[in-house]
C-alpha cells in the first residue's frame, strides 16, 4: 500500500509517500480501505516533535479516517465487508490513517453518516468527538444554558457551536474579523471579535466555556463564568486558574479526547438530521500531505483533509 511516512521530526517536508506492507486485521479488528483522512493540529505537533505521542520516527501519522471495510478480523460480527465507516481509532497510539489501508479496532469506528461524503466524514472524528465529549460528557451541557466557545470557526469550534445549538443552548463564540460571518452562519446567538478589546467586558453569566487555548486564556474565561459553572479546557490548566475556579465553585476539566463509538453515532445522527455540518476548507491528495500540513498552519476556517 501507499502511505505517508516520516523518518525524522521536522517541518511539513519530512512527510513523504512510500510503499509499506499491507496491514492485516487481528481478532476484534477490521481492515479499512481509507477514502479520506482528516488532519488535526495534533498531527502537526507530533510531526514536529513537540508532542511525541508516537515516540521516535519512523511512523505513520493520522487518526481520522473514513472508508470502507475491506476485511474482518476474528470475532467481528457487527460490521460487514463493504460497510462505509468512520472514526478516530487508537488515539493517542498510532492509527496510521495517512495510508491506503489501516487495521483498526472494530469497536472504535461507526457507520458513516449517510448525509456526509467521505471527505466530510474523514474530517469529523477527532474534532467532533473533542467537541462532543467536552460539551456533553465533561461539561454536562443542558438545554437553556449559556455556552461560550472560543475559536468558533476552528476545527473543534465550528462543530462545538453546532452541537451546543442542537442541544438547546444559547451560544456565544469568539472569532477573528475575517471569520465572523462564517460563525454567524452556523447559528450562534452572539459572536465576538476577539481583536476588539477584552472579551470579558462583553459577556457574563456563562454556564459552560469550551476553551482550546488553556493557560492565561483559560484564567480570563473564569471572569465570564457564573459561580458554579464549568470550564472545559483542551490544554493544561495552571495552578492559579484552578485556585481561582475553586474559590468560586467553578468546576474545571482538562480533557483529552478518547475513541468513542457512541459519540460517533451521536455525531452521525446530528449530521443526518441536518443539525451538524463539517466545513472542509480544503482537501489534498495523499501525496501532498506536507502541503496539507502547511495549509493547516495558516489556521483556515474548519477542517483540512487528505483524499486517498
Amino acid at each position: 500500500m501507499r502511505a505517508v511516512i516520516q523518518t525524522s521530526v521536522g517541518g511539513p517536508d519530512v512527510l513523504v509517500i512510500a510503499d509499506q506492507p499491507d496491514p492485516t486485521a487481528k481478532p476484534g479488528e477490521v481492515l479499512v480501505r481509507v477514502k479520506a483522512a482528516g488532519i488535526n493540529p495534533v498531527d502537526g505537533a507530533v510531526r514536529a516533535g513537540y508532542y511525541p505521542l508516537l515516540g521516535e520516527p519512523p511512523f505513520i501519522l493520522g487518526w481520522d479516517i473514513s472508508g470502507t471495510v475491506e476485511a474482518l478480523g476474528a470475532g467481528v460480527t457487527d460490521l460487514k465487508i463493504g460497510d462505509e465507516v468512520f472514526g478516530m481509532p487508537r488515539f493517542p497510539k498510532q492509527a496510521a490513517a495517512y495510508a491506503e489501508l489501516t487495521a483498526v479496532p472494530a469497536d472504535e469506528i461507526a457507520l458513516k453518516p449517510k448525509a456526509a461524503d467521505h471527505i466530510q466524514a474523514g474530517a469529523l472524528p477527532l474534532a467532533g468527538l473533542t467537541a462532543w465529549q467536552g460539551l456533553v460528557r465533561h461539561g454536562a451541557l443542558k438545554p437553556g444554558q449559556r455556552v461560550l466557545v472560543h475559536a468558533g470557526a476552528g476545527g473543534v469550534g465550528h462543530l462545538a457551536v453546532q452541537i451546543a445549538k442542537a442541544r438547546g443552548a444559547y451560544v456565544v463564540a469568539t472569532a477573528s474579523p475575517n471569520k465572523l460571518d462564517f460563525v454567524r452562519e452556523l447559528g450562534v446567538d452572539e459572536v465576538i471579535d476577539y481583536t476588539q478589546g477584552d472579551f470579558t467586558n462583553r459577556i457574563n453569566d456563562i454556564d459552560l466555556v469550551l476553551d482550546p487555548m488553556g493557560g492565561e486564556h483559560a484564567e480570563l474565561s473564569l471572569k465570564v463564568i457564573r459561580n458554579g459553572g464549568v470550564l472545559v479546557s483542551l490544554l493544561n490548566l495552571n495552578d492559579t486558574t484552578r485556585a481561582l475556579a475553586s474559590a468560586r465553585d467553578i468546576r474545571v476539566e482538562r480533557m483529552s479526547v478518547v475513541p468513542d463509538r457512541k459519540g460517533l453515532v451521536e455525531l452521525g445522527r446530528l449530521i443526518d438530521a441536518n443539525k451538524l455540518a463539517v466545513h472542509v476548507a480544503r482537501s489534498f491528495p495523499l501525496e501532498e500531505a506536507g502541503a496539507a500540513h502547511a495549509f493547516l498552519a495558516t489556521r483556515p476556517i474548519g477542517k483540512v483533509a487528505l483524499t486517498v
